[in-house]
């Protein structure tokens, strides 16, 4: 029975391609200034193995790939075009707490976005805590308590 298993262990098919990536959407900081920083920035992310669409904001100084493609292998092809390129580091302003703490708080950030970092105060978390930042003028929505 053992040389039977190994001489099977020749026939069967096993498959040699690898496993593919997950369908993932990477947004990129890119500083472009004209219309061929964008034209160059967007063909060789367009180019790339996996990839679905580009989407390239001059204005946002912002490339949104979307595909099944790696990260890190998307801001590598960005850096090799000669631009200085970093991983989006923003989030919506509506998403932090207090959006004007030093290190939130960015102002070559595009309009509606905050950099993403700690938060200054986090949510209160015990009982008295949340009953006084019900009534707290920090609070949006105390008017609908009182």
């Amino acid at each position: 029975m053992g040389a039977l298993d190994y001489l099977s262990n020749f026939c069967t098919v096993t498959s040699t391609r690898g496993r593919r990536k997950p369908m993932q959407t990477v947004e990129i900081r890119v500083k472009m200034d004209c219309d061929g920083c964008e034209r160059r920035v967007k063909n060789a992310v367009k180019n790339m193995k996996g990839v679905r669409t580009v989407e390239v904001n001059r204005k946002q100084h912002r490339v949104t790939v979307s595909g099944f493609v790696d990260p890190n292998k998307v801001l590598k092809r960005v850096k090799n075009t000669g631009k200085r390129a970093e991983f989006w580091p923003y989030i919506p302003y509506n998403l932090v707490q207090y959006p004007y703490v030093a290190q939130v708080y960015d102002k070559r950030a595009p309009a509606g976005f905050v950099r993403n970092g700690p938060q200054a105060v986090p949510m209160p978390n015990t009982t008295d805590e949340r009953i006084t930042h019900l009534f707290s003028d920090d609070n949006p929505n105390a008017c609908f308590i009182m």
